[in-house]
């Protein structure tokens, strides 16, 4: 759990004095960026499906786009590098891999700052991305003509260019012959030997010799495709001092391995920058200049001719689609601190990082250029495009090929939006459409029209943060400064899968033992009841517009406790309790299908003088148990008649082992094409479930042995054992783990079958069957660890009614094999499948509710943002066909996880570029900083918002021509204000040296008021689930209640306040600032900082203030003392009476205040040369900084003796982490991955244990939209997870898939042999791995020495892997 410093308790001023010296911690991203800068379409999972691939610079996201244009997320993966450019490469014939998973499958080319040209393919088994194969273009990093900017590829899969930003490129075919490589020939051009000469102007126009803007290959006629073709290349290339782009032809001569010119095109008018090939085409091209696009005819590659010029300058359109405001372009940020992270994230051109201040970075709006386009797919008769114009108008162009000529149709705007970085038009009629700085979105193309269909979110960049911890919430929040003008909002960021809080009961239902939901028909798409079982009480609910108590009108047993229920068949539902088993047919009144009686028909059977203690229902089958003495009844129904039924026995016998769970699954199901053989055993399963007329029926048990074991019932010969895995656990020390009975037991079909089993320790087990063919190494083969002691069933050899069951000697069962075990919680795991199918997901509730993807390889399992629950269903009616209800806390929650949305954030448009945001605890109000606002009065604001709502409550406009630049609250005594710096100067504040401007800026101190509201009466304030649960609340007639009091899901407010429950606030709820102090400095304000509960520190230029209240009174602000450094100043920070200024050159500088004195006093330099975004202390003698260039570092003092200490004493920079991303925000937090009465550690020690991290936690956010987590380890746990580090990092499954030295990235912007902080994104794939591949990583080798850090000691001989899993699902438990 991580929460604010101003939540964490305080610490004492010397407190972890041992962290200085020893620091070690461990980074996990636990939300990706969001901007998404390359958007690809193809067959990525198979040669049928239509995916859709985001490149997002750090990470790759796999998604889809339904048939309801919903974007869902399929996986998502760092990449441990940074993505220059990708494309897909399509299948063709020609390619014949050795494996025939690839067969039909398209594949994913990327170059990246690793040098390497990288090919990909998706592996369904892993569920991620894996490498083929690497070529090296180039060292790491890419200069400028070193290859690995550009990327294209032709269209039939065969050719792929790669090109640098200037003067360079390579060509390189594709393989023909069966198992070879992907690539089987390449050429340089220029060649290697003349890559850096400078060549004659007279040979300069015959080369490439210049900026390379863009190019793509020119496809042949379809009658002239050879296996020997010549590819053609259309290069649109800048010559150094050229004012125009011009157009060149290449063409490579494959036989003769020459790359020559072929052409050259130059045509007097506006400045070309795209060249894009016409699909199916075979030798037409558009080329895309500012106000104009060519249509090039370049059939005659000797002779290319224009044959059809479009107009780009439009009427201005009247007409708004757009959803919101509308859009004044810019270059992100006309201020000076956010410059360069607007160039790196728009990548408008190379920047100098300590130029930030630069103000000719904006664009030109009139220039009536083309920005994104994408063809329409699978249509090969007419090509039509849809492009936007930098104005953000939508428009299409259709293109006919025929006898009669070409034509050339444009259409009028289709739409009027943003302009977006990137289009995409896929199956269906759908456009994603795709905006750096704002949330994209799905349109749908209807009757000419471009309509609104869904958002793609993107919370990029992230300009500030602020954690909130509420404990009545039981997580945390974040709220934070996303997007820029005019899509700049608040979000609210929470951790795990999103859900929608809908309904919420008062907690009057308290010792609820189970929860179920049943259908009327089996073939119903609703739920009709909801049977709530209680100690000794059973009701029945029915699901609709109101759950009404239908217990009487069902005929249920309503005075004892439900073990179980079930549909039975159509109309006929069935109760197990303690005492009987009992079949129910409702009348009408509890159902519209039910009997013309007026009240139920019901028959019992009763076991002899023996209690029930489990039971299951499956189709036409019930299954019961008994526990002293144990036994297994098959019970069966007949019809009598009319509605008179009889309960039977179909066979009985006596057990072994005592149940401890029961499941049957469904039988009506689809079978899918599988990817993997299966076995006897499984294809006899399968047979079995696909049969729906045969009584045949599949059973999965968990016993007291413990193990589980899956049964087959034929009623010609009775029960036989199918499978039989034994559950035998094991601590580090080698004792046996205690609590493995399983408490949950489910058959899971996706490609294969396996068992998933939960445990009453709170453990998850997954089993699967042996299999004797497997895959290749490169695709993943699937071996185990046998954890089974034997293999024989849990029946003893005496059976009863013999005549019945048939035993077959010389059938021996399977032995399932333990595949992944994983621990998530300390409570019985319950499994709850979404529905009936068995390639559902489940929800996997133990200590809080967990969502289990069943198609992941392992166990794979994401949080859902909910509170901890003790029972939960899925709920599907015709309001809410996603619903689930959780019992938590004794009330009912009717909760829908939201799917259309890939993130867990709620967003608050605001207009403008919220800079900073606060959180106001007394007034329970969000202080929100705002600027680049298109208001005649004023272009910056602070605001309070309502973080319920999102609704501006108050304002306080800066002066014309005033800019916000920071704020805080700062205490004086019992009470808080807010401090505000701004600038009153137009223009950079830095100048390129990294020196402070001359320029004005103001510091304001505003007071928080409370107003009385008696003239207007209350001030009301309604949610969505407030107003609608008082027009028809489902829970009105619930068991004779009146209508509950709903909960909208209070996002930081108790339910005991007012304003929680989203209704009403009170009537004096209200708020407004005041200016009670403001005084001029000479400088921009850029950072202000709380500082020993008396003072405040700010800062303007190069110097920064000690300034305080005297007398108490905020009436006026006096400066105490003042302190200067060599540059700008970017950030204050202190941790009680230490003080740490961070500048834009010299780094981290430590100071002191003497009070007495009243001066300040430098006491510890910076070891290097930093460009500081963000700065917070850990104690008095650590922080923590980040960078402009995409780095962490921990530094801290050397030594302790200040008093003898030089000014230009260093600091020692304890560790550090390249992010590859600019972390603008860092917050100190509280977090503990510890879990609570874990039987692990009480079996054994776990090294560092006793390590307390709980006060020294940093939450980062990123201008990507990344939110990372720096957590600290004790020694002993680093140097374990260094070592399974150094392995993952080199081993085929799991090292970086772009071809990155995983170490040498990490260690980038860093000075060689720092420690580095571990990364857990690369650790947490360990978990993702079987027993057996985590054996084999463990087991093998580090082949590169550069994997370890050269200051580390000797690897350890053998890494003990249950260690290791358990450290690292403490951490992902946590986390998540």
């Amino acid at each position: 759990m991580a929460v604010s410093e101003e939540e964490c308790s305080s610490a004492k001023s010397r407190s972890s004095s041992s962290t200085s010296s020893s620091t070690y911690y461990l980074a996990k991203c636990v939300l990706r960026g969001s901007v998404v800068l390359q958007v690809l379409y193809g067959h990525i999972r198979s040669p049928s499906s239509l995916d859709v691939v985001f490149g997002k610079e750090t990470s790759i996201e796999l998604v889809v786009i339904g048939e309801d244009g919903v974007v869902q997320s399929v996986c998502e993966q760092a990449v441990f590098g940074t993505i220059k450019d990708m494309a897909i490469l399509p299948w063709n014939e020609r390619f014949r891999p050795s494996y025939t998973q690839m067969l039909g499958k398209d594949l994913l080319i990327v170059i990246s700052d690793s040098g390497k040209l990288s090919f990909l393919t998706f592996c369904n088994k892993m569920h991620r991305f894996l490498p083929m194969t690497h070529i090296q273009l180039s060292n790491p990093g890419n200069s400028r003509n070193q290859i690995g900017r550009m990327l294209a590829s032709d269209s039939s899969g065969c050719f792929i260019a790669a090109s640098a930003y200037e003067n360079r490129l390579a060509l390189f075919s594709t393989s023909i012959s069966a198992g070879s490589d992907i690539v089987d020939k390449r050429i340089t051009y220029p060649p290697d030997s003349e890559g850096d000469s400078v060549a004659p102007r007279s040979m300069q126009k015959a080369s490439i010799c210049g900026t390379i803007w863009s190019m793509c290959f020119i496809s042949k006629d379809r009658g002239h495709l050879t296996q020997d073709n010549n590819p053609i290349l259309a290069v649109l290339l800048n010559r150094r001092g050229a004012i125009l782009n011009e157009l060149l032809l290449l063409g490579w001569n494959i036989r003769e391995q020459t790359i020559h010119v072929i052409c050259q095109f130059l045509e007097d008018g506006p400045l070309a920058y795209e060249v894009v090939e016409v699909p199916q085409s075979y030798g037409f091209a558009l080329l895309f200049r500012v106000g104009d696009a060519l249509l090039m005819d370049l059939r005659d590659v000797h002779s290319p001719c224009c044959v059809y010029r479009i107009g780009l300058h439009f009427p201005p359109n009247v007409e708004q689609n757009f959803i919101e405001e509308s859009y004044r372009v810019q270059d992100a940020d006309d201020e000076g601190l956010f410059n360069v992270a607007a160039c790196a994230l728009l990548e408008l051109r190379d920047y100098d990082p300590m130029c930030i201040d630069s103000d000719d970075g904006s664009l030109n709006t009139n220039q009536n250029h083309v920005c994104s386009w994408s063809w329409e797919p699978g249509n090969n008769r007419n090509r039509r495009m849809i492009f936007c114009m930098d104005t953000g108008d939508l428009f299409m162009i259709e293109m006919n090929f025929d006898s009669d000529g070409l034509k050339v149709n444009q259409s009028a705007c289709l739409y009027k939006g943003q302009p977006y970085k990137a289009l995409l038009w896929v199956e269906g009629g759908y456009l994603a459409a795709l905006v750096e700085m704002g949330d994209g979105m799905v349109l749908k193309l209807e009757n000419g029209r471009l309509i609104y269909a869904n958002p793609i979110q993107n919370i990029a960049p992230i300009l500030d943060m602020s954690v909130v911890d509420k404990h009545d919430e039981k997580q945390d929040q974040m709220f934070a400064c996303c997007g820029m003008a005019p899509e700049g909002s608040l979000r609210i960021i929470r951790n795990g899968i999103s859900v929608e809080n809908l309904l919420r009961t008062s907690p009057i239902y308290q010792g609820i033992t189970s929860i179920w939901t049943i259908k009327m028909k089996r073939s119903d798409t609703y739920h009709s009841y909801l049977v709530l079982s209680f100690v000794e009480e059973t009701r029945v609910l029915s699901v609709g517009l109101s759950f009404i108590d239908v217990t009487d009108s069902v005929g249920f047993q309503s005075d004892t406790c439900t073990l179980a229920c079930g549909l039975l068949d159509d109309g006929l539902v069935i109760q197990i309790h303690q005492n009987a088993v009992r079949l129910c047919l409702p009348t009408k009144i509890a159902h519209s299908e039910g009997i013309e009686l007026s009240s139920p028909a019901c028959t019992s059977w009763f076991p002899d003088n023996i209690g029930i203690s489990l039971g299951a229902v499956g189709h036409n089958v019930i299954v019961v148990s008994t526990s002293n003495p144990c036994f297994l009844f098959i019970l069966g129904v007949r019809k009598v008649s009319g509605y008179d039924y009889e309960i039977y026995e179909k066979q009985y016998l006596r057990l072994q082992y005592e149940l401890s769970c029961i499941s049957i699954p469904e039988k009506h199901f689809a079978k899918k094409e599988s990817n993997f053989p299966m076995n006897s055993v499984e294809n006899s399963i399968m047979s079995t479930l696909l049969n729906e007329v045969s009584c045949d029926t599949i059973i999965v048990i968990g016993t007291h042995r413990p193990s589980v074991e899956i049964l087959s019932f034929v009623p010609s010969i009775g029960l036989t054992v199918l499978a039989s895995g034994t559950i035998s656990l094991m601590n580090i020390l080698g004792n046996a783990v205690s609590g493995c009975i399983p408490q949950d037991v489910r058959l899971v079909l996706v490609d294969r079958f396996y068992v998933l089993t939960g445990l009453r320790n709170g453990m998850l087990l997954r089993f699967e069957w042996p299999h004797t063919a497997t895959m290749n190494s490169s695709d993943m083969p699937h071996t185990v660890v046998p954890f089974l002691l034997s293999c024989s069933d849990s029946f003893s050899k005496e059976f009863h009614n013999a005549d019945i069951l048939e035993k077959h000697e010389d059938e021996i069962p399977s032995c399932l094999q333990l595949i992944a075990i994983r621990r998530i919680g300390i409570t019985p795991v319950f499994l709850v499948p979404l529905t009936d199918r068995l390639d559902s997901d489940i929800i996997a509730l133990s200590d809080r509710p967990w969502l289990l993807h069943s198609a992941r390889h392992s166990l794979s399992y994401t949080s859902i943002s909910f509170q901890p629950s003790t029972h939960v269903t899925p709920v599907c009616s015709a309001d809410c066909p996603s619903g689930l209800l959780f019992v938590a806390e004794s009330s009912l929650h009717l909760v829908e996880m939201v799917h259309t949305k890939r993130l867990n954030v709620q967003k608050f448009h605001l207009g403008g570029t919220p800079r900073k945001v606060l959180y106001h605890s007394e007034s329970k109000l969000l202080l929100v900083m705002r600027t680049q606002l298109i208001n005649d009065t004023s272009s910056s604001d602070i605001c309070c918002v309502d973080p319920l709502s999102g609704s501006i409550l108050s304002s306080h406009k800066l002066e014309i021509g005033e800019t916000g630049k920071s704020m805080e609250l700062v205490r004086n005594g019992n009470e808080q204000v807010l401090v505000v710096g701004t600038s009153l100067s137009s223009g950079p504040a830095i100048m390129a040296s990294g020196e402070a401007e001359s320029t004005k800026g103001r510091l304001i101190v505003l007071c928080l008021e409370h107003v009385q509201n008696s003239d207007t009466g209350s001030m009301t304030f309604c949610s969505k689930a407030g107003l609608s649960s008082l027009q028809a609340s489902p829970f009105r007639e619930i068991v004779g209640y009146a209508t509950e009091q709903l909960s909208s899901s209070s996002l930081c407010s108790s339910p005991d306040d007012a304003s929680s429950d989203g209704i009403k606030l009170e009537e004096t709820e209200a708020w407004q600032l005041r200016v009670v102090y403001s005084t001029s400095l000479p400088g921009m304000v850029l950072a202000i900082c709380p500082y020993l509960d008396r003072y405040f520190l700010a800062s303007a230029g190069n110097a920064f203030y000690v300034c305080g209240f005297p007398n108490d009174s905020f009436q006026r602000v006096k400066r105490f003392a003042v302190g200067r450094t060599r540059f700008m100043i970017t950030s204050l920070t202190a941790h009680v009476n230490r003080i740490a200024v961070g500048d834009c050159r010299d780094g981290i500088l430590f100071f002191s205040y003497q009070e007495d004195a009243k001066k300040l006093e430098q006491i510890y330099s910076d070891p290097s040369q930093r460009l500081v975004a963000d700065c917070t202390l850990l104690d008095v003698d650590t922080a923590v900084v980040s960078d402009r260039k995409g780095s962490i570092a921990i530094l801290s003092c050397s030594d302790r003796l200040e008093d003898n200490a030089s000014p230009e004493c260093n600091l020692t920079l304890n560790c550090a982490y390249y992010m590859g991303e600019i972390a603008m925000t860092l917050r100190k937090g509280s977090f503990s991955y510890k879990l609570p009465a874990d039987d692990l550690l009480r079996g054994c020690a776990v090294p560092g244990s006793d390590f307390d991290s709980s006060h020294n936690t940093i939450i980062a956010s990123t201008l990507l939209g990344s939110i990372v987590i720096f957590t600290p380890l004790s020694r002993d746990e680093y140097e374990l997870l260094e070592a399974v580090q150094a392995k993952l990092a080199v081993h085929p499954l799991t090292s970086p898939i772009l071809g990155n030295d995983h170490y040498e990235y990490r260690s980038r912007e860093n000075p060689i042999g720092v420690p580095k902080i571990l990364d857990g994104d690369i650790l947490t794939q360990f978990l993702e791995l079987t027993s057996m591949q985590q054996e084999l990583v463990l087991s093998s080798s580090v082949g590169s020495l550069s994997a370890v850090k050269p200051s580390s000691k000797s690897m350890p001989a053998s890494i003990p892997i249950n260690q290791v899993v358990q450290l690292l699902e403490r951490i992902h438990y946590a986390l998540n």
